[in-house]
């Protein structure tokens, strides 16, 4: 329930490019404890996301899936058991959280390449903040893969295609927050570390043979 008639969209492709990392400090210990200690079932659930996530389990923390509706952005109940989570939320990117999540791609999972599309995408910036993670889990964005590492944050212009990739055997965690861009996020974006992508053709070959089976419904 957002108004967004007087928030223009934004030239992504400028202001990321595919992947930019950014200059914020993160307690990385500190964040993983939290998440480490949420119970085991929380993952069964794909938190109301699309199927290209089918490999990947969420806990929404702010608002809630698209797929859900036209629903409040608004704090969920998660959220009270993270309070280092919510302050690096809160603090850290110079802009009011909007929806915000943990999500745990399973072990050898994929999500595959899709574009997140609509007003509220258009309008926004999302930033991904890995907690668990290894040097072969693949974020695939404009045709270059990242390794995002544990304690750094990210800018993801999810405005493009993208897909993610993990092919260690151990599951990988990010948690991921939209907001609006106000000027102090845009500074913090003009500071980021940029053309860190390199190209991979084993991720690429992987993620189009998955993403071209799951299209044929495999």
């Amino acid at each position: 329930m957002l108004d967004l008639a007087a928030v223009p969209p934004l030239d992504k492709r400028s202001l990321i490019g595919g992947c930019l990392r950014l200059p914020v400090s993160i307690d990385i210990n500190r964040l993983r404890a939290e998440v480490d200690a949420l119970p085991a079932e929380i993952w069964n659930s794909q938190g109301g996301r699309v199927a290209v996530h089918r490999d990947a389990g969420a806990v929404f923390l702010r608002g809630y899936a698209p797929k859900e509706g036209d629903k409040p952005i608004e704090d969920r109940p998660a959220l009270d058991a993270l309070p280092y989570a919510r302050e690096i939320i809160e603090t850290k990117f110079g802009s009011k959280p909007l929806r915000c999540l943990i999500a745990r791609l399973a072990g050898g999972g994929v999500v595959t390449l899709h574009t997140d599309i609509g007003g509220y995408f258009d309008r926004t910036i999302r930033i991904h903040v890995p907690v668990i993670s290894n040097p072969r889990a693949w974020m695939v964005c404009a045709s270059l893969s990242y390794v995002m590492v544990p304690g750094e944050a990210w800018a993801l212009n999810n405005s493009t295609m993208h897909a993610v990739w993990n092919e260690h055997s151990e599951p990988r965690t990010h948690m991921i927050c939209d907001y609006f861009a106000t000027p102090e996020l845009l500074s913090l974006l003009g500071r980021g570390e940029r053309n860190l992508g390199v190209r991979r053709p084993d991720v690429d070959a992987k993620i189009g043979t998955e993403t071209k089976t799951r299209m044929m419904g495999g």
